[in-house]
């Protein structure tokens, strides 16, 4: 191919890898004897050569999550689902692996890095002060945090505004005469979880309604029911509840059914994410809505930014969106 474009054989690795280095004119000459020649690169030599563009291909997701519970969880297919379409748009592909905690995960992404298997990473599920942080920084990987930036280090992130989703839920609720909300949220380690219930917690108090009741679970739908039967269960039963994610609110619209309860009558739900279930389930559920395809595309392009060192900046994603239906209402009575 160099002697075809008459160019030097490092000229042919710079264009082919899209760096820096040969002039526009000089890449697309190149680029024509590339298709002329029916060159394809040798993946298992660029592996064997231990190079950075041998991972320059593939990028790294790991979750500390069963496998079985995964696969019913709407955000991640949605979010895994708009990371691949930009991937697609890269030739590149995705490296995704299960694991069973932190310390895990950083073995996981440490061995991808040194052994140069993923060109960057994108880290999920950020705990307050969490190891990944420091550990994953000490080595240089390349990474986005889906995460706020107070918990992302270093590390650029890209994160949806929690604390204005649940300000904006419960001013809703507190307008339709709700003055004792619950909510059944997600692990209480993880950061995007305790902001929230300090959201929650605050909102509440701003307003003069209830202090609000939360209850944490690992997001499954047998813990999101478990709480619901508790909150519901209570002497001060809450006349709202909002849900952390939407397999939980569904199980929740279950639980109220099996208890003698009619949803809004006697219970508002509100779900997270805004997924098909949302809109499948009778009555249709209230939510939270945002767009998690688009959220994992926006993670992708911006992992791709610090993989070329174009030093993007930490930026919000679109705040998820109230979409009132028909599991919210006024309460029965309002005098309770």
């Amino acid at each position: 191919m160099a002697a075809r474009a008459g160019v030097s054989r490092g000229a042919v690795s710079l264009a082919f890898n899209n760096r820096p280095g040969v002039s526009e004119a000089t890449r697309e000459r190149i680029m024509a004897a590339v298709a002329e020649l029916g060159w394809v690169p040798n993946q298992a030599a660029i592996k064997l050569s231990g190079s950075a563009t041998g991972a320059a291909d593939t990028v790294g997701l790991v979750i500390a999550r069963p496998a079985r519970q995964l696969g019913l969880e709407p955000f991640y297919m949605e979010f895994i689902s708009g990371a691949e379409s930009v991937l697609e748009e890269h030739g590149c592909s995705l490296l995704l692996h299960l694991v069973r905690d932190t310390d895990q995960e950083i073995a996981v992404h440490r061995q991808w890095w040194q052994s140069r298997r993923i060109a960057g990473s994108i880290l999920v599920d950020i705990q307050q002060n969490d190891p990944r942080i420091t550990e994953l920084a000490a080595i240089g990987l390349p990474a986005v945090v889906v995460g706020h930036p107070s918990l992302a280090g270093d590390f650029t992130s890209v994160w949806t505004d929690d604390e204005a989703a649940v300000h904006e839920a419960v001013r809703y609720l507190a307008a339709l005469g709700h003055r004792r909300i619950a909510r059944v949220g997600g692990h209480p380690a993880l950061g995007h979880t305790m902001i929230r219930t300090a959201a929650l917690n605050a909102i509440v108090a701003e307003l003069g309604l209830e202090p609000a009741r939360s209850l944490t679970t690992d997001y499954s739908g047998e813990q999101g029911a478990r709480a619901t039967r508790s909150l519901l269960a209570s002497p001060e039963r809450p006349t709202a509840i909002i849900y952390d994610n939407d397999i939980m609110a569904v199980a929740g619209l279950s639980v109220a059914a099996e208890m003698g309860l009619s949803v809004p009558r006697d219970v508002s739900l509100i779900a997270w994410d805004d997924s098909q279930l949302c809109r499948l389930t009778h009555p249709n559920l209230s939510a939270m809505s945002h767009d998690v395809f688009g959220f994992g595309a926006d993670v992708t392009r911006r992992l791709f930014d610090v993989v070329h060192r174009r030093n993007p900046a930490s930026s919000p994603a679109a705040t998820p969106v109230l979409l009132p239906r028909g599991s919210s209402a006024p309460p029965h009575d309002t005098t309770d």
